[in-house]
């Protein structure tokens, strides 16, 4: 992007992701903009226009508990910049359990049945370790897509979703002692598919089931856990 709108909930700063050097601090529930200008970022204040040279910068909350805001969205952890010739690249660093609190009502109606939104987090979560570095050449794990998963951060976390994370913490999905791509889809319409039959390869833990969700249509690839069959 040319130009990123953010901001923190408490006391924050912006500080140089090398060294943790402070470069400007930022005022509780204020919004700023940041524009790339090609070698620099550009950073408007109150009227006031701040140049920083440099190219990785981190924007994070400087008391406990505070959060960062950016595409409209409120977020645990920091966020780090990336200025290059493509433009900012916004990243949320944040630990796992607080990324997959932000995966589970993103992917999965938060009133559906607790059991579901269990099963949705051990899938997420295992999808997200078994992707780590799958697009480090950006700078980044994952996006926060259905490309990879939707993640919204805290904005649309809730009590029992957040439960269903804490509840299931650390569990994941393997297949000879590796954690598996745990693949998901809103809906099968009676029975899941074979990896190769949507993609170019065959994956050994991935076999057609029963998906228990035939009072719906198929919605998605049909490739591993159904949602809705999930929920029934």
């Amino acid at each position: 992007k040319e130009q990123v709108t953010f901001g923190v909930s408490k006391g924050g700063a912006i500080a140089d992701a090398d060294t943790g050097n402070y470069i400007l601090l930022l005022s509780p529930m204020k919004p700023y903009q940041m524009q790339s200008r090609g070698d620099f970022i550009q950073i408007s204040i109150d009227g006031k226009d701040y140049r920083i040279n440099n190219r990785r910068i981190v924007i994070r909350s400087t008391q406990e508990s505070g959060l960062v805001y950016t595409k409209r969205k409120w977020y645990r952890g920091e966020l780090l910049i990336l200025n290059s010739r493509d433009g900012l690249t916004v990243i949320n660093e944040v630990d796992l359990e607080s990324y997959i609190k932000g995966v589970v009502p993103a992917e999965m109606p938060a009133l559906w049945h607790i059991e579901a939104h269990k099963a949705q987090a051990i899938a997420a979560r295992s999808y997200a370790v078994a992707n780590l570095g799958k697009r480090k050449r950006h700078g980044y794990d994952l996006k926060d897509t259905d490309e990879d998963q939707v993640y919204y951060g805290v904005s649309t976390e809730t009590r029992q979703t957040n439960h269903a994370v804490d509840a299931t913490r650390g569990q994941v999905l393997t297949h000879n002692r590796k954690v598996i791509s745990a693949y998901y889809h809103a809906s099968a319409g009676g029975w899941t598919r074979w990896a190769g039959d949507v993609w170019d390869k065959q994956l050994p833990y991935i076999v057609p089931v029963r998906a228990f969700d035939e009072n719906v249509r198929k919605n998605g690839h049909g490739v591993g856990m159904s949602q809705t069959g999930a929920n029934n």
